[in-house]
């Protein structure tokens, strides 16, 4: 009976995040032939493959909507409000692919983004315009990414990186940025901290960041069965923001909890989905046995 509850959930959480085409995509990404962009078992794959990469994705999130530019394409131009589960299939099936798929497919996954990125233009509530195919608004979302996955991986992967191993990461995403577009994209860890500190005076509060922070603090359309863990994974990913970003989402600041309660709930929520994805691998690992934590 456990068995069988836990193959049940095991697909209930697959079917959310890789969506109908999860399993021939996973089969795809792990299984064709020929060379790839990161050696088996890199910093670049444990991070990406680690359940840690829930808690991540939440925080790179809010991070990223505190950009007035990146936040006004968003709000023009995505349907993440009604589609959140389509956008997640989507994005967590870009990582797998630049990530763990041969070369070849890498390239086409990066080609269709820089593709669809040509059509995204406007002007931003503030009377700027923005492209999303803008080098350095590129640079702003793949910094955000980055220091959100390393950071969620270092407090609640089950074996953090080592510093360089950290350095190496970091070079390792850079590839994929440089390939989308991005430029000035950081290859170390010190390079991506102040990466982070040089973006700070272009970010800002604006009506549609919040709204972002309540839709996916609050509002996410989560299934019943789920709210609880959701929950706990979404306060754990407020918990790891940088204490200068918390105010401009409204979102709390609380140092004494973030590094006891929702520290704990951090680890506790994702080795509930470890235990869960080891019966069926997420889109995002390797396809056998288990998602790899080392």
């Amino acid at each position: 009976m456990t068995t069988s509850l836990r193959a049940r959930l095991s697909d209930g959480l697959f079917a959310m995040v890789a969506g109908p085409d999860g399993p021939a995509a996973r089969e795809r990404i792990h299984t064709a032939p020929g060379p790839r962009w990161f050696p088996t078992d890199s910093p670049i794959q444990r991070v990406h493959g680690n359940t840690s990469m829930y808690i991540g994705g939440i925080r790179a999130l809010l991070l990223q909507s505190l950009h007035p530019l990146a936040m006004a394409a968003v709000d023009d131009f995505s349907d993440f409000r009604h589609d959140v589960w389509g956008r997640l299939a989507r994005t967590s099936t870009f990582l797998a692919e630049t990530t763990f798929a041969s070369a070849d497919d890498a390239e086409r996954a990066v080609a269709v983004v820089r593709a669809v990125h040509r059509h995204i233009k406007g002007t931003a509530p503030d009377g700027r315009p923005y492209r999303a195919d803008d080098p350095h608004l590129l640079t702003w979302v793949h910094v955000a990414e980055v220091d959100s996955f390393l950071t969620a991986h270092q407090l609640f992967g089950s074996a953090p990186l080592t510093a360089d191993e950290c350095d190496m990461y970091v070079a390792q995403a850079a590839v994929v940025a440089v390939k989308l577009g991005a430029s000035d994209v950081p290859t170390t860890r010190a390079e991506l901290r102040a990466r982070l500190q040089e973006f700070r005076g272009e970010l800002a509060s604006t009506p549609a960041a919040l709204d972002v922070a309540r839709f996916l603090i609050a509002d996410a359309p989560v299934p019943r069965r789920a709210r609880v863990p959701y929950a706990l994974l979404a306060r754990s990913a407020v918990a790891t923001l940088p204490r200068w970003a918390r105010d401009p989402l409204h979102l709390p600041d609380r140092p004494i909890v973030d590094r006891t309660l929702w520290r704990a709930a951090g680890h506790l929520s994702t080795r509930g989905l470890r235990w869960l994805s080891s019966a069926q691998p997420a889109p995002g690992a390797p396809a056998k046995p288990e998602v790899r934590d080392h």
